[in-house]
């Protein structure tokens, strides 16, 4: 539950009481569309430079930007659930619990129904090699599927899922260390992670996870993220969310949005800011009400990319926007699907025998932004 105090400062107790008292369900919902749009152009031609956040800085698209806050997001209420585990394989349990159904599902679906509609030839998939990319996180391939298009990727999104159950164990291996305990030791590895960030753009690839230097390039900046949100988490006890410190910290933000190496540890921080403060200071919204008990993103995130890309191969010279509209409009049922019929039923039921299941400590999963 989280609660304003007079002194400005929030309460940072997870779980228990009123569920909805918080804005991250809205935040979820909000990062999840604005990955659909943000993806609308590039998958169209491959062409990003008409995507609007890019117009405007140069630098990080909208996709990136909530990427980016999905994993500050998640390094925080991921920290309270590892803080309140009863064991290790408890944790590591529950994450699994969250990630891998829906994932699974997914694939399959994308195997099963979007690959032959996208002219993939799925009888000449493996099934040991499908298991083992099922196991490991990594998105489902099919020869052939959406052959000629920009982004030939059965569901390109699904990239970040293994970056993001990456941070979960590193996050196990940081609380084993007691450095969730101990705050100096947590700010020296996020220090350490801050010069990877800062070489990251000196010496990999920025913003292409498509190859092995890519991928490791993106992780070093979602593992950055995560534990940035981490510890607004672990200090905010001597954090105070305001109106006046969020107007300043867009103040702030905005100048440096336009700098390519400034902008991506600016917004984990003063983007971080904004984000908290929105979701704890702020009064809780309808939308952030509802989706305390039901959260249809991870799905919504899951469907977008396959049906995205499949209006582009079935649909030539059909406008983006019309195809991220129509993307979103099929997408938000499949969320809501593998919401009830996949991914609640796994959840584990909460303590007290009253029979109802823990609708989720942490966001599901992270969006991803650039194929």
């Amino acid at each position: 539950m989280f609660r304003g105090s007079r002194g400005g400062r929030v309460s940072q107790a997870v779980g228990g009481g009123d569920r909805g008292a918080n804005n991250f369900g809205s935040l979820r919902v909000l990062f999840a569309i604005l990955v659909v749009l943000s993806h609308a152009p590039e998958l169209a031609d491959g062409n990003r430079s008409r995507e609007w956040l890019t117009q405007v800085f140069g630098t990080l698209s909208l996709g990136e930007i909530a990427v980016d806050g999905f994993f500050l997001v998640s390094g925080y209420l991921i920290t309270a659930s590892y803080r309140a585990k009863r064991s290790f394989s408890d944790y590591v349990l529950r994450r699994a619990r969250r990630i891998y159904p829906g994932f699974v599902a997914a694939s399959l679906v994308c195997i099963a129904v979007v690959a032959p509609l996208g002219g993939g030839d799925v009888a000449a998939v493996s099934p040991m090699e499908t298991v083992l990319r099922l196991s490991l996180l990594l998105m489902p391939v099919v020869p052939g599927a959406f052959e000629g298009l920009p982004y030939p990727m059965l569901n390109g999104a699904l990239w970040t899922i293994p970056c993001e159950f990456g941070c979960y164990l590193l996050l196990g291996l940081v609380g084993t260390a007691r450095a969730l305990r101990r705050r100096r030791r947590y700010l020296v590895l996020l220090a350490g992670l801050g010069g990877l960030l800062a070489l990251r753009r000196l010496y990999l690839p920025v913003g292409a996870p498509g190859d092995g230097l890519g991928t490791l390039s993106e992780m070093i900046r979602l593992t950055f993220m995560f534990c940035c949100g981490g510890a607004f988490r672990l200090f905010g006890d001597r954090i105070a969310y305001t109106g006046c410190g969020a107007a300043l910290a867009v103040l702030l933000l905005l100048p440096l949005m336009f700098s390519p190496a400034l902008a991506e540890p600016a917004f984990a921080v003063l983007g971080g800011y904004l984000i908290f403060w929105f979701a704890l200071a702020v009064r809780p919204n309808a939308l952030s009400r509802m989706t305390a008990q039901v959260d249809a993103s991870y799905g919504l995130y899951l469907y977008a990319w396959p049906m995205q890309n499949l209006l582009v191969a079935r649909l030539p010279g059909l406008s983006p926007w019309t195809a991220a509209i129509l993307a979103l409009a099929a997408a938000i049922p499949l969320g809501f699907l593998s919401w009830y019929l996949v991914e609640k039923p796994m959840l584990p039921r909460r303590p007290g025998g009253s029979g109802s299941r823990e609708a989720g400590d942490a966001l599901t999963a992270a969006p991803a932004l650039r194929p």
